[in-house]
């Protein structure tokens, strides 16, 4: 659900389609009212005459149209121009830092905890952005417990081997104990290389200025 305050990117980009709309629109109304203008008329009739009678140039006679096509064409400009903008702000505003979440969200797969979003918007890439960063920020929470297991287990471990040696046990006792140990020591020994895969958030990371 998007929070107060907030605009949707449905919204966003129902904005840009009616600007681009908008300026196409004006664009057509004007050639159409060019075209179907009583003065045009008028004025072709009166360089047709013109023409028959001798007064006019043929490249003359059709100087109104002439007007009306380059009009058209800085309209036509106008419109690329619309284009443009919109398409510049849709990179700015979207594209962009979508982007960079895409970014991000491979780093963290690839063990790279340190990676932080911090896209900052009134719209769905922020609560996309603050998901992600939770995301992360949780995992970092499980392996530093993990790590912190895995170093009183391996104290545990250490010690009560040490207990072993010092107490004299029976002997199959003492090898079936030292066995699994052994076991959960290399258990652990591999899980604390998983958890040193990964690399954790720290102060120095900058956000993303969105």
């Amino acid at each position: 659900m998007t929070p107060p305050n907030s605009y949707s990117l449905q919204r966003t980009m129902i904005i840009y389609i009616l600007l681009i709309g908008f300026a196409a629109l004006l664009v057509a109304s004007e050639f159409v009212l060019d075209t179907h203008s009583t003065a045009l008329k008028l004025e072709l009739t009166r360089n047709f005459q013109q023409y028959a009678s001798g007064e006019l140039a043929e490249d003359q006679v059709y100087e109104p149209l002439v007007k009306i096509r380059n009009k058209a064409m800085m309209m036509v400009g106008v419109i690329l121009a619309v284009v443009v903008i919109v398409l510049t702000m849709f990179i700015k505003t979207i594209t962009e830092p979508l982007q960079h979440m895409v970014e991000v969200s491979k780093a963290i797969s690839a063990g790279d905890l340190s990676q932080t979003t911090g896209v900052e918007s009134k719209n769905e890439l922020s609560q996309l952005s603050a998901a992600i960063d939770d995301m992360s920020t949780n995992l970092q929470e499980i392996i530093m417990l993990s790590r912190s297991v895995c170093d009183s287990a391996n104290r545990v471990t250490t010690n009560t081997m040490g207990l072993m040696k010092d107490e004299q046990l029976d002997h199959g006792k003492s090898d079936a104990m030292e066995q699994q140990l052994a076991r959960l020591e290399s258990e652990l020994t591999m899980l604390g290389q998983v958890i040193d895969f990964f690399k954790l958030y720290s102060v120095e990371n900058q956000p993303w200025p969105g």
